[in-house]
C-alpha cells in the first residue's frame, strides 16, 4: 500500500514538511509506504473550466507542462493521499489552491472511497478554516477520513516551532495511525466486503 503526501508550502523543510513527515513516519512505521510531493514552491496554473479533462485520453488537464497531470496519476495510483499546507489569511495558499481545483477536477472520480486526509499549519489562527477547505475536497471526491483527537493542525511560525507543539504533532500522528487502520481495514474486506454502487449522479439546478 501507498499514501502520497501533498505538500503546498512554498517552503522546503519547513514546519509543512516537518508536519507531514510525522505523519508519513508513522504512516511507514506500520508498514505503508509513503512519497511527499512538494508543490507550493512551484508556478502552477489555476484552473481555466475549459473542460479538457473531461474528454481527453486519461481525463488529463491541458495544461500539460507543470507536472500536474503526472502528480494527479500518482495520487489516482496510490491507497491514499494527505494534504498539507500552511495558513495563508484564513485560506489556503494560492499554489496550493490551483493545484487542488485542477487535479480534484480532473481526478475525483478516481479517488472515489480512498483514505485521504488533510493538516495544517499556522502561527496563530485560521488554520481549522484550512482543514475545513481541505476537507471539502476530500468530501465532495467520496474519500474516507480518518479521525483523530481534534483538529488535524499544528502551530509554529519559525522553522522547526512545530516540533514544539506537543498536542498538534501527537493529533497528526494519531490521525495518521488511523489512516494507516483503515487503509489495512479496506485491504482486508476487498474479498468479502463489496464498495457501495456508484449511482449515477443526479443534478439538480435551483434556477431554471
Amino acid at each position: 500500500m501507498k499514501v502520497i503526501a501533498i505538500n503546498g508550502s512554498p517552503r522546503v523543510n519547513g514546519n509543512t514538511s516537518m508536519a507531514l513527515r510525522a505523519m508519513t513516519e508513522e504512516l511507514e512505521r506500520q508498514g505503508i509506504e509513503t512519497e511527499t510531493i512538494q508543490i507550493g514552491n512551484k508556478s502552477i496554473r489555476g484552473c481555466i473550466a475549459c473542460g479538457h479533462c473531461g474528454l481527453s485520453e486519461g481525463n488529463r488537464c491541458v495544461f500539460a507542462d507543470d507536472g500536474v497531470n503526472e502528480i494527479a496519476q500518482k495520487m489516482r495510483e496510490a491507497d491514499g493521499f494527505i494534504l498539507g499546507c500552511p495558513t495563508y489569511y484564513a485560506g489556503i495558499p494560492g499554489t496550493m489552491k490551483s493545484f487542488l481545483d485542477r487535479v480534484f477536477y480532473s481526478s475525483s472520480r478516481y479517488f472515489r472511497l480512498k483514505v485521504a486526509t488533510s493538516c495544517a499549519v499556522v502561527r496563530r489562527a485560521g488554520g481549522v478554516d484550512v482543514v475545513h477547505q481541505l476537507n471539502n475536497y476530500l468530501n465532495l471526491a467520496q474519500t474516507v477520513i480518518p479521525p483523530s483527537q481534534y483538529w488535524t493542525i499544528a502551530y509554529g511560525r519559525d522553522k522547526g516551532e512545530v516540533a514544539g507543539d506537543g498536542e498538534g504533532m501527537q493529533t497528526l500522528v494519531k490521525n495518521a495511525a488511523c489512516m494507516a487502520w483503515l487503509l489495512k481495514l479496506i485491504e482486508a474486506g476487498k474479498d468479502t466486503v463489496p464498495p457501495p454502487e456508484n449511482e449515477k449522479r443526479i443534478m439538480t439546478n435551483f434556477i431554471r
